[in-house]
């Protein structure tokens, strides 16, 4: 991570045609052009994208298009004029299209001579006021095609230029183009060079777009305008409806949406479930605390003067067309389905139009805008967390704060944006390039906290701090772990400063889980023994004030908890003593995680308790007769596990399916090889046939993991020999006539 994370943060729209096959070129491009003009549009400061076409045509078309789209967005007053007699916007653009300079190939240098030439100028000035300037356009940068027709030492020189603007990449060095964004157009084979010889910078970027088409002659650039082309049509003009299929929105996203709208259960109980015999894994760790009180539903009755709810939303002069084409993308998507979700969105665009029109004031144009954030707020928390309903509340919100900085509702707002943020990482397809949003959300959850204090606004206070508690432990998953937990947990104590559990029981119980799992993780990186022990305190605590009887799920889940924090704290002290409580206390949970109730949920927990069963199973001070035991425990856990996994095809598992086959069999092949085991032949052929069948079943499923794959190899070798030791040749033959025929070579190699 760069020194200086805050400046420029890694991906934001890394997509790219690798991630998703489509055969369908045109739908591709509609889809990477509407969200890279999704991205350009959000208003955020100091980005770097980079888009690659290798088919001039279409960058040409794509350019020009999103130079006409966003350059001078027709009628969008970001700052109302205090002067009435001023009645318009001072035409500077918002986006700013340069063609390289191939005698001089240095972008930032480009950018910063635009800046000076065409200073922002200041609107809103009065004889009272100062004024503000307006703010800094993006710049997308194109021609750097034509660089493979110059000498190679420009074409090394503009990639020293690229290293070199690093340095204002990483550090808080003075230069305007820090507070603006950049589209650096790219073929294919410079992005190769950037990646190579370039390597910060292409560190640096938070967006990558990859079109899809054949590339162009160098031979023939030259004859092709930059900003316009007569070739085929893109139909980009459909493009800026376009929403995405439905079905790409996950099914996890949708559930965790719809458990919003109240906060008491918006506190994810966050769970570490155990996969393997060597390791406890962690499943996806705690979610959030998501939006304050649910809006105020918005009438759709008309107002005199706002117009006809058949009026054309595209005709509106004053609003963003960003907002309004977003706004259309979503009625289309409900029209059919729901007329009062249709005429509601329109109408409150249609009332801030007209109050654009009659330029009130701007506390006013604020409320209006923060209606229209409230109301796909609450669609969000029903569960419609699709990326234009995200996109239309951030953009709509943003519009609030502009005009109204001072808003009382301003602390409720950032965290709501911090937590849209938030949920657009959630949001495919940026879960794997998510960590922007995340950075995003913690950005807007610190500045929230900056304008209140735990003594005036209590409730707000404690719920951005347990919400910026979950956002770093997200941030963990990408980077510095041990100090991004460590920021959780002073989160999550500083919110149970002041949530205490006789204010509100749940809660404060909520936060205590997610206290202890933010331990739980901390200990798997420094002072184990330490955090281990929190956590276990913290769990709990948290378990205390719920009622197994009324909480059931949540009553067995802490359990769950606490039950891998005591497995996690054997491996360092008191072993048998933690692993028979780890024991204890996931066959507690097991009394509320039921095949009936969660089945999913008991299937990891029955999974865990297989795990701790073998590890009490091969301690040293274990008895003879204790061990063969435990095995036969530790297999019937596995395999109430493994049956459950298979009744719930298509549902995704917190463990590893693969590695509890494999755990099975190693039980399997123990409980036979172990000197204390008095089972007859035919019962010792029929635990190794298990054990062989597990492994196989493991080895056909790990494939595309070579270590993963090549350890189960070996468990395959291993069992093949336990059958010739403990049943001779007939017993060996067995074995491999079970073996599927590819391995066999192999495997005789190896006995």
């Amino acid at each position: 991570m760069l020194p200086n994370s805050n400046l420029f943060v890694p991906r934001i729209w890394d997509f790219c045609k690798r991630s998703i096959v489509h055969n369908d070129n045109f739908a591709w491009n509609r889809q990477v052009y509407h969200r890279l003009k999704l991205a350009l549009s959000l208003g955020l400061r100091r980005q770097l994208f980079l888009a690659v076409c290798d088919d001039l045509h279409l960058r040409n078309q794509v350019a020009a298009r999103l130079h006409s789209t966003l350059a001078y967005p027709v009628g969008q007053v970001l700052y109302q004029p205090s002067n009435s007699q001023e009645n318009s916007t001072p035409a500077y653009p918002r986006l700013v299209t340069l063609r390289l300079n191939l005698n001089d190939p240095n972008p930032l240098v480009q950018i910063n001579q635009w800046l000076i030439n065409y200073p922002p100028p200041i609107v809103g000035a009065s004889k009272d006021t100062p004024g503000r300037p307006f703010p800094i356009p993006a710049f997308q940068i194109v021609g750097v095609e034509q660089l493979t027709k110059q000498p190679v030492a420009t074409q090394r020189l503009f990639l020293h230029y690229l290293r070199l603007s690093e340095q204002y990449l990483s550090t808080q060095e003075s230069s305007r183009f820090l507070e603006s964004n950049l589209l650096l157009w790219i073929p294919r084979p410079w992005l190769s060079a950037i990646k190579q010889s370039a390597p910060q910078f292409w560190r640096c970027r938070t967006g990558l777009f990859v079109f899809a088409g054949e590339p162009t002659p160098a031979t023939q650039n030259s004859g092709y305008p930059e900003r316009f082309s007569n070739s085929r049509s893109l139909d980009l003009g459909n493009v800026e409806q376009s929403i995405l299929d439905e079905s790409v929105i996950q099914a996890e996203l949708r559930t965790a949406a719809s458990e919003l709208k109240f906060e008491n259960n918006s506190d994810f109980l966050a769970e570490t479930q155990g996969n393997s015999v060597d390791k406890i894994q962690e499943a996806s760790p705690s979610a959030i605390d998501l939006l304050k009180t649910a809006p105020q539903q918005q009438e759709s009755t008309n107002r005199s003067g706002s117009g006809t709810n058949n009026q054309s939303l595209s005709s509106l002069s004053h609003i963003s067309s960003e907002l309004t084409e977003l706004v259309i993308a979503t009625i289309n998507t409900n029209i059919a389905e729901d007329t009062e979700n249709y005429l509601q969105p329109q109408q409150i665009l249609l009332e801030i139009e007209e109050l654009h029109q009659k330029q009130v004031l701007g506390e006013v144009l604020a409320e209006a805008y923060h209606s229209l954030g409230s109301l796909y707020r609450l669609r969000i928390e029903q569960g419609e967390s699709t990326l234009e309903n995200l996109m239309v509340a951030i953009i709509a919100y943003q519009e609030a704060i502009s005009y109204d900085e001072t808003s009382p509702q301003l602390p409720d707002i950032l965290n709501d944006l911090g937590t849209l943020y938030w949920m657009l990482y959630r949001t495919p397809p940026n879960s794997e390039e998510g960590q922007t949003y995340i950075e995003q959300a913690i950005e807007f959850y610190q500045l929230a906290l900056k304008m209140i204090s735990p003594q005036t606004h209590s409730e707000t206070y404690v719920r951005v701090q347990n919400n910026l508690g979950t956002a770093y432990g997200d941030l963990a998953r990408f980077s510095h772990p041990s100090e991004n937990w460590q920021q959780a947990i002073l989160a999550y104590s500083e919110a149970l400063s002041y949530r205490t559990a006789d204010m509100d029981s749940l809660k404060y119980a909520a936060c205590q889980n997610n206290l202890g799992t933010a331990y739980w993780h901390l200990g798997q990186y420094n002072q184990p023994i330490v955090h281990l022990k929190k956590a276990i305190a913290a769990y709990n605590e948290a378990l205390i004030h719920y009622n197994p009887e009324e909480e059931p799920l949540k009553y067995g889940m802490i359990q769950n908890n606490i039950g891998t924090a005591c497995w996690n704290l054997a491996r360092y002290e008191q072993p048998a003593e933690n692993l028979q409580l780890a024991i204890d206390v996931y066959n507690e949970a097991l009394k509320y995680r039921t095949p009936a109730n969660v089945p999913s949920a008991c299937a990891a927990t029955q999974n865990n308790l297989g795990t701790a069963y073998w590890h009490l199973a091969n301690l040293s001070q274990t008895t003879k007769e204790a061990r063969q035991k435990y095995l036969q425990l530790c297999i019937s856990a596995y395999e109430e596990a493994i049956a459950l996994a298979h009744s719930l095809s298509g549902t995704a598992l917190s463990f590893d399916l693969f590695a509890s086959y494999n755990n099975l069999g190693l039980a399997h092949y123990q409980l036979v090889i172990d000197k204390s085991f008095n089972g007859e032949k035919a019962t010792r052929s029929e635990h190794l046939e298990v054990a062989l069948d597990n492994h196989l079943q493991a080895l056909n499923g790990l494939s595309k993991q070579p270590e993963a794959y090549q350890t189960t190899f070996t468990y395959v070798v291993k069992t093949i020999r336990a059958f010739h030791n403990e049943l001779g040749i007939q017993g060996q033959n067995l074995a491999l006539s079970k073996v599927p025929g590819q391995l066999l070579p192999e495997i005789l190699s190896k006995l």
